[in-house]
């Protein structure tokens, strides 16, 4: 079996990741999507609520596996047998941290990491800019799934 991993934070996930996330599953016959827990950070969504809204987003798939994970990417594939990770590019300003992911992973443990140009439509998205937007009252209805737009314009109107 063809296995890869779409690692993030995914606060809240967007139509670039499940532009990602979609295209690695025409590729691969399990995507796992890693959402990836940072203690030093404060997300809008605690990681269980992440989960559930991609596990929603992502059902139609069929080959989605979504789970939390706190630790190394590495760790993660190893664990689970993934020998790649795939990840979106929007910008030349993404490759050259992402570049340096995808060599320190590939040496410490052999985990190829492969590039997918975000479509144009989605090359400025991001979760904070999809979150600023929306705190100040701007419509981002077309950059989420409906579930999640729901969810994010409740989470801010309880903040």
């Amino acid at each position: 079996m063809r296995r890869a991993v779409c690692p993030g934070s995914f606060d809240p996930i967007h139509n670039g990741h499940l532009d990602i996330i979609g295209r690695a599953s025409r590729l691969y016959d399990v995507v796992h999507v890693a959402v990836m827990i940072n203690k030093s950070k404060q997300g809008l969504f605690t990681v269980e609520e992440r989960v559930e809204m991609i596990r929603e987003a992502t059902a139609d798939y069929g080959n989605i596996q979504v789970e939390a994970f706190h630790g190394l990417l590495v760790d993660y594939c190893k664990q689970r047998d993934i020998p790649a990770i795939v990840k979106g590019l929007r910008a030349v300003s993404d490759f050259d941290y992402e570049l340096q992911m995808a060599q320190m992973n590939l040496g410490l443990s052999g985990v190829e990491t492969l590039f997918v140009p975000t479509i144009p439509t989605y090359s400025f998205l991001s979760s904070s800019l999809v979150k600023e937007v929306a705190t100040w009252g701007g419509d981002v209805a077309h950059l989420l799934p409906e579930h999640v737009h729901a969810a994010l314009l409740e989470r801010l109107r309880n903040r």
